[in-house]
C-alpha cells in the first residue's frame, strides 16, 4: 500500500498501551501484541490511539460483517479495501 507513517485506532486501552509499550508483554494477548510490533517496523511513524466505542462502530460493523462470512477484511479511512491476502503480498513486495 505505500504507507509511511499510520494511526491505528482502537477501543481497547489495555491492548492500545500494550502496542505503545516497548517491553515484551506475558498476557494472553502477548503473541498478537509483539506481533503487531513487530510489523509496525515497516512505517517510519506509528501511532495508537484510543477512541470510545461510540467512535469505533464501523469497524465493529466491518469486524462482526466479516467474521460472520468467513472473510478477512481491512479498514483505511471509511472505505473498505482489499483482501487480508493482497494486503500481505503488497507489503511484502515494499518492506
Amino acid at each position: 500500500m505505500g504507507l509511511r507513517s499510520v494511526t491505528i485506532m482502537g477501543d481497547s486501552k489495555t491492548v492500545i498501551k500494550k502496542c505503545q509499550a516497548t517491553g515484551m508483554d506475558k498476557s494472553i494477548i502477548g503473541v498478537v501484541i509483539r506481533d503487531i510490533q513487530k510489523h509496525s517496523s515497516r512505517f517510519q511513524e506509528i501511532i495508537f490511539q484510543f477512541i470510545q466505542k461510540s467512535e469505533n462502530y464501523q469497524a465493529h460493523k466491518l469486524a462482526k460483517e466479516t467474521l460472520e462470512k468467513g472473510e478477512e477484511r481491512n479498514l483505511v479511512g471509511t472505505e473498505r479495501i482489499c483482501n487480508e491476502k493482497l494486503l500481505q503480498e503488497e507489503l511484502a513486495r515494499n518492506p
